[in-house]
């Protein structure tokens, strides 16, 4: 997109089906303990998402799909094309326009990343009415920023009180996602999971990703982590790898707990902080040393085509 030009102004036609502009009822919290405990106290921003349907043949699965920092971009729209011509409704959030944000790549505190959950948890409100979709198949996809907002909006602590008991996913597919704000006990009740990343991402910690999928599967759920070898962060991106040179990163930091009410564990105290807001742990994180300058982004040969298959053999579950 350029400056000027927001995804919701664009005429935009997938596989051969044009998108519908959509407008999805969101918010802007200060953080997950206000969106948890006060979700209309949020201040409420209206964000704009296309809905893509496929040929006529009843109520469709869906898939949401959640872009990274760099927003809409050419993966997302090539992924759209994908599931589109695999049967499924496909509906792209923009979370930048509204926003007046254009990337985040460079510093991720423009809007909290509760904002960006309760996104995901609201778009899945607006799906489920309607009738040209299926409420019980809608999966949701997130990309770096959008794979951390699939995988909050997963959770029950945050889907119940944001959205309702009944707004809940068939699947989500978090796809590289950066999962440095996790809840302690995460519970998704029956909602499938799956995380893929490369083992070369230097945008977000493995470890920390095979961490959450690890505490989701301790609490029951069907959760799985797929590590490509050789990969960087955003492998299913058509360009070769380079670097990000405005990029911020803090792999190595230490992770943000949740309690169920979303209020931030100071990693310095060990104690739960409702006041806590993601701009006063990023800068700790700086002031600690871990934050470092420039990131690496595309795929090398067969990279695209590996993620493609994964994604739909996933999705295809819906069918």
């Amino acid at each position: 997109m350029t400056e000027t030009e927001r995804y919701r102004d664009r005429d935009v036609v997938y596989a051969g089906r044009p998108g519908e502009n959509m407008v999805i009822r969101s918010a802007n919290p200060t953080n997950y303990f206000q969106a948890i405990t006060a979700p209309d106290a949020c201040e409420p921003i209206d964000v704009d998402a296309k809905l893509f349907l496929p040929p006529a043949r009843g109520a469709s699965p869906a898939v949401i799909l959640a872009p990274g920092s760099l927003g809409v971009g050419e993966n997302i729209e090539t992924h759209a094309a994908t599931l589109l011509n695999e049967g499924f409704a496909v509906c792209v959030i923009d979370p930048f326009g509204a926003r007046t944000v254009l990337s985040t790549v460079a510093n991720q505190t423009q809007f909290s990343f509760a904002a960006s959950a309760f996104d995901v948890v609201a778009t899945l409100g607006a799906l489920q009415q309607r009738p040209e979709i299926d409420p019980a198949r809608i999966a949701a996809q997130g990309h770096s920023r959008g794979g951390a907002a699939v995988l909050i909006a997963a959770c029950r602590q945050f889907a119940d009180a944001v959205g309702s008991t009944d707004a809940s996913f068939a699947a989500v597919y978090a796809v590289y996602p950066w999962c440095g704000h996790q809840f302690r006990e995460p519970c998704v009740g029956s909602t499938r999971v799956r995380a893929i990343v490369g083992d070369l991402d230097e945008w977000c910690s493995v470890q920390e990703i095979q961490g959450q999928i690890n505490a989701m599967r301790m609490g029951g759920a069907d959760a799985e982590v797929r590590v490509v070898p050789g990969a960087h962060h955003s492998f299913d991106r058509a360009e070769a790898p380079n670097v990000i040179s405005e990029a911020r990163v803090a792999r190595s930091t230490p992770t943000v707990m949740l309690d169920d009410d979303g209020a931030m564990f100071d990693p310095r105290t060990g104690l739960a902080d409702p006041s806590l807001v993601d701009y006063d742990l990023f800068v700790l994180a700086l002031k600690q040393g871990f934050g470092t300058q420039g990131a690496t982004i595309g795929s090398l040969e067969g990279q695209r085509e590996l993620f493609t298959a994964d994604m739909l053999e996933f999705h295809r579950q819906l069918l």
